[in-house]
């Protein structure tokens, strides 16, 4: 169990969710399933660490989406062909 990021209960579990993602060109928006998610049984809320949104993030920014489905797992986007090898705009 992991502290819950939304209400600090420590009842945060690691699960799977499906969640929806606009592309960074914005013209359109994907599902990505099977992602790696927390679920807190205090709060009810399901999130996905800053970790997996920043590899999502990252990974939509690095390939060509429009090569994307609109339904597309985690690992499928994690192993798509990249078309840049890091991302230059992350300045962090």
């Amino acid at each position: 169990m992991k502290t819950c990021e939304w209400c600090g209960g420590l009842q945060a579990s690691p699960c799977v969710t499906a969640v929806y993602w606009e592309l960074p060109d914005g013209t359109k928006a994907v599902e990505i399933t099977d992602t790696p998610a927390l679920s807190c049984a205090d709060c009810d809320m399901v999130y996905q660490e800053e970790l997996t949104i920043k590899e999502i993030e990252d990974q939509l920014i690095l390939i060509d989406t429009k090569k994307l489905p609109h339904t597309i797992t985690f690992q499928q986007l994690m192993q798509t062909e990249r078309i840049l090898k890091r991302n230059y705009f992350d300045f962090s």
